[in-house]
């Protein structure tokens, strides 16, 4: 057995030079990781300490998370062994879950994105999708004008002729689709008009009745030329054709009159007195004729004009004054904070400056264009739908918004004018882009984190120990983990919205990469640990610091989930996911990735180019070695002094065995790793040279220590953390971020509830200055109060009057010039009632009408309210002429007869149609078509269906604030919930209730979200480490960290809604990743706070800092989106959580470690700041097994009888030749050895030498075996095994140095008296050579070494200890 022992003083400072990280500089042995952070590295370690009675600490703590390493560690050699295997199913598994990316569906809808999900208002949402039908309601088309100076006032006639010539382009706007030609009249929403049996006379009222423009124009004559129509309308019997702007109604009907008596004589052959009524409650009457002339000088300003003879400038403050009333002044009254903005008035009330005019165009939603052209002629040859109406609606807008813009590029008016212009098809389009992926951007981010990770991960002076390999391929994993995350989401159903496209790629990169860094520095740091053990012992040091931080990710998006709003719930749902899918990537395919990069360093191929050629020195090199089972590291050092123990068997026969000390300068070196040469000459032949490393040694660390020290472990340990320890730092970081607090508290209160729409469109656009201005002068919305089913409106009227009068109090809504409130459906039902019982009483005192029947001289309203007054409500007897006499329409508390009120309610929809339409009741179920025909003598009137839903329109102004609009919705709330209680089932809906209900309860539900995530982290860590302290100590910094983040919103000004929340929640999680690395670190580490603190720096500042640095580059590329909701709400949010978990992680949190930190887990009893070093683990029992040779036989090892041997170091002679045995066992050491010689003195010197080293061979010999029975000393065994360590020599104190020989050995111990101590722990690889075998067993220096060279191993250094 030949034992090669050489000194570690030869080249322990050059082996300090190589390592890769300045940790490893410090700790540069897992060893004294082991010794001084034992839980981290090895908590069965830690308890076997406390069970031995050596330590105390949390021994449950340390037994859960033994349990948790022996996983990890399994897992780890799990992966090391399959590495290829592994990579490939995973990636397999990443793209199957890819292709789930074409079933991903992208929802634009704003309802449906920002809908609180699962509250009442989304119930009330699908309440009103299921009764109207998707797509009911109107369609506004807006247009702004402003001056384009400061200051200025739009009020000038020139301002609204242009803002005339704008609308005019609008209104003028055709499409052609499905071979139809469609105008504005054909899609636009126009007041209902009353049918006629003449087909002629409702054909000309078809084409004269407008679209309802909503406009200020209609305060004067011009208003008259939007109104069209497009071709004039002939007038029967007169000759006359006519358009709104020389249509008087009035004079019309008296001229139609008057030309039909004088020519026929018969007045009552066309309905004349039913149109004139039906003009006396529409409350039309000369229309536009008597309106002034914005120019009166226009030829076709009518002479009726006010101002046509004077030629007079109108005063159009004063027109504009209290709104502007359309051709029905009594249903188109336009308020005037709808169509004027930035008003300023004098004492009068008068307007004198506005700076904003506005207009609207509604049209038909695609539901109610569907429906109205159902059964037309014009759409009879196509496939009719609902989806080809809304494709209709989309392109008119598109083409109103281009001809709008064409005008406002053209026009050389616009020189001090501006026009602004919106539609919902442009909110659409934005949504459509905004959720659209720029892949441009999301390429670019990718490839700056690649440079980023390949550059921090590379060692440019040491390429066996660089991982920009290993970065590159992390991150590209990392991507395709993102990708494969969305696929899964897409099948099982979340939705994709903006968030999901333009932010979660770019924010689960820049969280999933600091993983991949972690795992990638503990790697760096196990260097030095056997190749077959390094993915299970990185694994078992970081895994469960990686599950708890992405554990605690997770935890904070599915809390983040808690808010109720469909956009961002899918937003963390999917981020959580991604998340999970990020952690078991880099858990089971970045060690996959670094065993194969692992195999490249064995390979001594550059980590620049994984493919390039070994260098010429190392060719060099490598034509010496033999051919071998496996690829052996390679040697430059091939002259160093090695030190040899001869431990030679002897036969059976034999007493004693016999161990020599041999010295060798032609041996090589199998133990030394690659050095560089260029710094370190400790292993030179010469013994100057190497006496002069020895004199130096100090010199030779401190320059291996310049060559680190501009890395952040060497900062963090030489400067950062001394600092950290000075009580006058701790003072003023304490007081620091307790002042930071304070103003955040301040901040804190200054946040305001609220999104702008301004924020969700990119800027420079035409809808974002149209929003800016929007927002600014006109904060008018529509409401509606809806009525639903399940209640008695025949018997509930007062109920649903008291309903209707409680909004008065709603300051917002807009009144009447009385104060009141404008009427609904169900006054102006029971007024058109009341004007028809009138006349029934006209003509029952006039004898019209008798109990029978009536006469031709009675009027159609008589008629019509006989009709209704015999109705009895019952089905089968529906007619009772009895109940004229007495029964009325409306009783004098003002109530429709109950029990015919639903057949009132047929008759009232289909013949006061103006009426309904201007109520904008929309009743479900619509009731049945019945039209008055005096000469019709059938009594029977049909019975609509109970009322299931019914609205009220209100009008809601001056709410430009949040705070403003909840206040009013919370009111408005209350209001209907009071009438809930009273039987009344209710609720209100529209633009404010979608958007800002949400904000009502978004701090609830944020601080409900916030206390969960919270308290699962706290129960998360207080399981995992069971040590609440510590649990609450990062709890607490997670709560500041929030009130931070809060406070900074209040001082950008970035108000609260959901997406902001959003991320307060998502920080929680974000900060676990600066917070729990730490902490961990210094409950794991042995020793004071101040000491375990500068440790926990040491061990953890760079995986952290290259962690805030990676996220900063994952958010970076939100930074430039074109879109300011992004910006100022997800980057700015973001970097200020990287920012303040940084500073918060890396400054105040090691401050507050070293003065409340918790204990340690292990507090050793020998030592303060480390443990007892452990004894070696006994290797399990190996079974012999009989080995066959090549000719088939087989035989067995020779096992020779233990003998008693008392042979020592110093005691050693030469045996005989006959002593030697014919089988040499070769035994190539991995062993740490102690040894203290004492000598007596000899010419005055006493000579003294301890030598602790701890020995690896990294090489291979050059010959394998031998084919003389005769033992070589220059045979060196091929095994190989890795292991690091340190040794320190001191010389004879004569100055002197002593080499003795083998053969000397004898006549120094007859001169001298010696005592020899020698401690030894070795694990021994043996091969054995028997030269009668034709074959050689070699083993491979990776395999397990068996028990009997292990025995002997020990046999051997128990001798040597004695």
């Amino acid at each position: 057995m030949i034992i090669m022992i050489t000194t570690k003083k030869d080249f322990e400072s050059c082996y300090k030079c190589q390592l890769s990280d300045p940790s490893d500089h410090i700790d540069n042995q897992i060893n004294d990781s082991l010794l001084t952070r034992t839980s981290w590295v090895d908590a069965s370690t830690a308890l076997a300490q406390i069970h031995k009675g050596k330590a105390s600490g949390n021994a449950s703590a340390l037994w859960l998370r033994a349990k948790l390493q022996t996983y990890l560690y399994d897992l780890g050699h799990f992966i090391q062994r399959n590495a290829g295997k592994v990579l490939f199913v995973g990636l397999l598994v990443l793209i199957t879950f890819c292709v789930g990316l074409k079933s991903a569906v992208i929802e634009t809808n704003v309802e449906r994105l920002w809908v609180e999900e699962g509250g009442r208002l989304e119930k009330e949402m699908k309440y009103i999708r299921t009764t109207l039908g998707d797509g009911f309601g109107s369609t506004n088309q807006i247009v702004i004008q402003t001056p384009k100076s400061t200051g200025a006032s739009v009020l000038h006639e020139s301002a609204l002729l242009l803002h005339l010539q704008a609308m005019k382009v609008a209104t003028k706007v055709t499409v052609d689709m499905f071979e139809v030609t469609w105008r504005l009249k054909d899609i636009c929403y126009s007041p209902s008009i009353p049918s006629f049996d003449t087909h002629y006379i409702d054909s000309m009222l078809e084409n004269i009745f407008p679209c309802a423009i909503i406009t200020p124009l209609d305060c004067f004559w011009e208003g008259a030329k939007l109104l069209g129509p497009e071709f004039p309308v002939p007038i029967p019997g007169l000759g006359i054709s006519v358009q709104w702007t020389n249509l008087n109604p009035e004079l019309l009907i008296d001229t139609m009159m008057t030309s039909m008596r004088a020519s026929e004589g018969q007045p009552n052959s066309f309905p004349f007195s039913t149109l004139i009524k039906f003009m006396k409650r529409a409350g039309i009457t000369s229309a536009y004729q008597k309106k002034p002339c914005l120019d009166p000088t226009d030829a076709n300003c009518p002479s009726t004009a006010p101002n046509k003879q004077s030629g007079q400038i109108v005063d159009i403050g004063a027109e504009l004054t209290g709104g502007c009333y359309g051709f029905a002044t009594k249903f188109m009254h336009w308020p005037e904070d709808l169509i004027v903005g930035g008003v300023k008035k004098n004492k009068t009330g008068h307007i004198v400056k506005a700076k904003a005019l506005q207009s609207i165009i509604q049209l038909m939603a695609e539901q109610e264009m569907y429906d109205f052209y159902q059964h037309t002629y014009k759409v009879h040859n196509l496939d009719w739908s609902v989806d080809k109406a809304r494709m209709i609606l989309e392109a008119w807008q598109r083409k109103f918004s281009e001809e709008v813009q064409k005008f406002t590029s053209n026009d050389h008016n616009l020189k001090h004018q501006d026009i602004h212009l919106f539609t919902s098809t442009s909110l659409m389009d934005i949504m459509r882009n905004f959720s659209d992926v720029n892949f441009m951007r999301v390429a670019i981010g990718y490839v700056l984190m690649l440079l980023y990770a390949s550059y921090s991960l590379s060692k440019w002076n040491n390429d066996n120990e660089s991982f920009s390999i290993l970065g590159i391929t992390g991150v590209i994993i990392i991507g395709l983990s993102v990708a494969a995350g969305l696929g899964f989401c897409a099948l099982i159903g979340l939705s994709f919205n903006a968030s999901t496209t333009q932010i979660i790629p770019f924010l689960a990169l820049g969280i999933g990469v600091d993983n991949m860094f972690l795992l990638a520095h503990t790697y760096s740091q196990n260097l030095k640990t056997p190749f077959k053990n390094k993915s299970g012992e990185c694994l078992k040091q970081i895994g469960s610091s990686i599950l708890l931080t992405s554990f605690g990710n997770i935890c904070a998006f599915l809390a983040a989930a808690i808010i109720p709003i469909p956009a961002l719930r899918c937003f963390a749902l999917q981020a959580a996911i991604l998340i999970a899918f990020i952690s078991v990537s880099v858990i089971f395919l970045i060690p996959a990735v670094a065993t194969i990069d692992m195999k490249r360093c064995r390979a001594n191929r550059r980590d620049k180019c994984l493919y390039s050629s070994v260098s010429k020195s190392d060719s060099k090199s490598s034509a010496n070695q033999l051919k071998s089972s496996h690829r052996k590291l390679l040697l430059n050092n091939k002259s160093s002094n090695i030190k040899k123990s001869i431990v030679q068997a002897p036969p059976p026969d034999r007493s004693h065995v016999v161990t020599i000390i041999a010295s060798d300068k032609s041996s090589k070196q199998p133990f030394l790793p690659k050095i560089n040469d260029n710094i370190c000459k400790c292993t030179a032949n010469d013994s100057q040279v190497r006496e002069q490393c020895a004199i130096n040694d100090e010199k030779v660390s401190q320059l291996c220590k310049n060559g680190h020290k501009y890395t952040l472990a060497y900062f963090a340990d030489n400067f950062y953390g001394p600092l950290l320890q000075k009580k006058p730092v701790k003072v003023c970081v304490v007081f620091l971020f307790l002042a930071i607090l304070i103003v955040s508290i301040s901040g804190v209160i200054r946040v305001d509830d609220g999104l702008d729409l301004t924020d969700i469109v990119p800027r420079n656009t035409i809808e974002y200055r149209f929003l800016n201005f929007q927002r600014r002068y006109f904060s008018f919305f529509n409401m509606f109060a809806v009525t639903q089913g399940n209640f008695e409106y025949p018997n509930n009227q007062k109920l649903l009057h008291e309903y209707h009068q409680s909004f008065t109090r709603v300051g917002p809504i807009i009144k009447n010039d009385d104060g009141g409130l404008p009427e609904f459906w169900l006054t102006m039902f029971r007024d058109w009632l009341l004007a028809l019982q009138e006349a029934f009483d006209r003509d029952w005192k006039n004898g019209c009408i008798t109990r029978e029947n009536w006469f031709p001289n009675a009027s159609d309203e008589g008629i019509l309210a006989y009709k209704l007054l015999v109705q009895t409500g019952r089905v089968d007897n529906p007619v009772d002429k009895s109940l004229v006499l007495t029964m009325r329409l409306v009783d004098d508390m003002g109530m429709i007869n109950p029990k015919a009120f639903y057949n009132y309610l047929t008759a009232w929809v289909s013949n006061d149609a103006l009426a309904y339409s201007a109520s904008q009741a929309s009743f479900r179920p619509e009731p049945r078509q019945w039209i008055h025909v005096a000469q019709d003598v059938e009594l029977k009137i049909p019975k609509c269906q109970p009322l299931i839903y019914a609205q009220m329109p209100f009008y809601l102004n001056n709410m430009r604030t949040t705070t403003e609009i909840t206040e009013t919705i919370q009111e408005i709330r209350a209001i209907c919930q009071k009438f809930e209680d009273k039987g009344l089932p209710n609720f209100p809906t529209g633009i404010p209730f979608i958007y800002w209900e949400q904000y009502v309860r978004l701090r609830f539900y944020l601080f409900s979200s916030l206390v969960v995530v919270l308290a699962a982290i706290f129960v998360v860590i207080s399981a995992f480490l069971l040590n609440p302290w510590t649990a609450t100590l990062i709890v607490v910094m997670l709560i500041m960290i929030v009130i931070e983040l809060f406070g900074l919103m209040g001082l950008l000004g970035i108000k609260l809604s959901a997406v902001p929340a959003v991320i307060l929640i998502v920080s929680v999680g974000i900060g676990v990743d600066f917070v729990s690395h730490l902490t961990l670190s210094f409950l794991m580490s042995i020793g004071s706070r101040n000491h375990r603190m500068q440790m926990a720096l040491q061990h953890m500042m760079t995986p952290v800092t290259h962690g805030i640095i990676s996220t900063l580059f994952g958010i970076l590329m939100l930074a430039f989106s074109e879109f300011d909701f992004i910006i100022r709400y997800f980057f700015y949010v973001l970097v200020g959580v990287v920012v303040l978990g940084a500073l918060n992680g890396l400054l105040l949190l090691p401050v507050l470690l070293s003065i409340i930190g918790p204990p340690p887990e292990l507090m050793p009893f020998d030592y303060e700041d480390r443990i007892p070093t452990p004894s070696p683990v006994s290797s399990p029992t190996v079974s012999r097994k009989k080995l066959r040779s090549m000719n088939g036989t087989y035989f067995t090892r020779r096992s020779y009888p233990r003998v008693q041997s008392e042979i020592s170091l110093s005691t050693i002679s030469e045996e005989q030749q006959s002593y030697h045995s014919s089988h040499e066992i070769v035994v190539q050491p991995e062993f740490v050895v102690e040894t203290t010689t004492i000598t007596n003195p000899v010419n005055g010197c006493t000579q003294s030498q301890t030598t602790s080293a701890s020995v690896t061979p990294t090489s291979c010999n050059e010959t394998t075996a031998s084919e003389s029975p005769t033992p070589s000393t220059d045979r060196e065994s091929p095994a190989m095994s890795e292991s690091s360590g340190t040794s320190s020599m001191s010389d004879n104190s004569c100055g002197t140095k002593t080499s003795l020989p083998p053969q000397g050995l004898s006549q120094l111990q007859s001169q001298h008296t010696v005592t020899t101590k020698v401690m030894a722990t070795a694990k021994l690889k043996v091969e054995v050579h028997a030269p009668y075998i034709e074959r050689d067993f070699n083993y491979s220096g990776n395999s397990r070494p068996n028990s009997r060279n292990r025995d002997h191993s020990r046999r051997h250094c128990r001798s040597a200890d004695t």
